[in-house]
């Protein structure tokens, strides 16, 4: 009778898995996980009444039991009319009622978007003028469902000093609106969204002479704001990456976020588990960062500096994913699901997807619907929204707009 061989019997008794496993020699590592593969599954937005023409999605949103996503009607001509479509399921879709005042308002591209209580509030812009310069404006919902635009003055977005309005966000304490102007970071609040005000020139949250900052979103906890963005040192080439904390959107502290070489940008944030965790792009790909002690959006940490110091509670890296792309790395989109982190990449090649289910730590590629393919240029698209049940992602190629959502996990088929 011929001997057993050792792991014949594993095999029998539990498997192939199992075989594998014991198989395997100590000093070989176990291979990197594969992709995630989503059960995919595309929904249809309506075309909003009014002249014919290709659907534009650009950004989405969450909130009151309702789902939310902007964008426009573009015609074959280029012409756009700014558009916003809600969905109690994220399945079936209505188109709202979009309103625009004024005459680039009524050519607007919705490119952001924030929800607090059932309703949103939205940047949209289209470019014009001598310069063709974004004519950036704000939309919010009124209480019959419709959205408009709030009228408001030239020179609170654009301008001389004009540079970017570049994401929204919501809270208990009400809107903030994260961008720059020529003096560095800047933002804009509201108490409803009816009507912005900003404040630039802000001590640690503006360029100063330590060299030009950016802010390129935000996100609300129940204490305040936190903003991320970057800072150009003075006489550098190179951004480092910047978090700024606010209880009330005056006053701020200013924290840097950590990377080896002391480069990189945070370009988005979001809420997990009421927790911030930050995501952008560094030398060696991706990087996502957390508080290094927790606290409260707008607090120090126990330990941290002091009220009225001007400097925020220390950040660590966390994790880090991706790999360098022929082009300038960024991050463009990250969502909260659940309790997993979804971001969305480029790389000067193409829009990527990453998904993260231990906080930032360790990152995953996921794969997009077959058609979903987005080069990473100005004229194209890829977007993510998450809930507690669902991730809502929006791809447009710069030919056509398509939405898809895939239940939880995020767990392969």
């Amino acid at each position: 009778m011929l001997p057993r061989r050792p792991c014949a019997v594993l095999g029998v008794v539990a498997g192939l898995a199992v075989l594998l496993a014991g198989c395997r020699s100590p000093e070989r590592p176990a291979p990197a996980p594969g992709p995630v593969r989503p059960d995919w599954r595309e929904v249809t937005l309506p075309v909003p009444p009014g002249a014919a023409g290709r659907l534009v999605l650009r950004d989405a949103a969450a909130c009151g039991g309702r789902w939310f996503v902007v964008g426009a009607v573009a015609d074959a001509a280029g012409g756009t009319r700014p558009a916003a479509w809600s969905s109690v399921d994220g399945v079936s879709w209505s188109a709202l009622p979009v309103r625009g005042e004024s005459f680039y308002g009524r050519q607007h591209v919705l490119y952001a978007v924030a929800c607090r209580d059932g309703r949103i509030a939205a940047l949209g812009a289209k470019n014009g003028g001598v310069h063709g310069n974004p004519r950036t404006g704000t939309w919010v919902q009124r209480p019959d469902g419709s959205v408009r635009e709030v009228p408001a003055g030239f020179e609170l977005f654009g301008g001389q000093r004009a540079v970017a309005a570049s994401r929204l966000a919501a809270g208990p304490g009400g809107w903030l609106i994260a961008g720059a102007r020529v003096d560095g970071a800047a933002v804009w609040t509201s108490p409803d969204a009816s009507g912005f005000v900003i404040l630039e020139g802000v001590p640690e949250l503006a360029g100063d002479g330590r060299g030009r900052t950016a802010a390129y979103d935000a996100v609300a906890g129940p204490s305040g704001w936190l903003v991320v963005g970057s800072l150009l040192p003075a006489g550098g080439a190179a951004l480092a990456p910047l978090a700024w904390t606010s209880a009330d959107g005056r006053a701020w502290r200013r924290a840097e976020l950590p990377t080896p070489d002391g480069r990189g940008r945070a370009q988005r944030v979001v809420l997990l588990d009421g927790e911030p965790v930050a995501v952008g792009p560094v030398r060696d790909g991706f990087a996502a960062w957390r508080p290094a002690a927790a606290g409260p959006v707008g607090e120090s940490s126990p330990s941290g500096p002091p009220a009225g110091s001007g400097r925020a509670a220390q950040w660590r890296r966390v994790g880090g994913f991706g790999a360098a792309g022929p082009g300038v790395l960024s991050v463009v989109g990250l969502a909260a699901v659940g309790r997993r982190l979804v971001a969305v990449t480029g790389d000067g090649a193409g829009r990527r997807l990453w998904a993260s289910a231990d906080g930032g730590a360790s990152w995953r590629a996921v794969t997009l619907p077959g058609p979903a393919a987005v080069p990473d240029s100005g004229d194209t698209a890829l977007t993510v929204a998450g809930g507690e049940d669902r991730l809502l992602l929006l791809a447009d190629d710069g030919g056509a707009s398509h939405a898809w959502w895939a239940p939880p996990p995020l767990t392969d088929r």
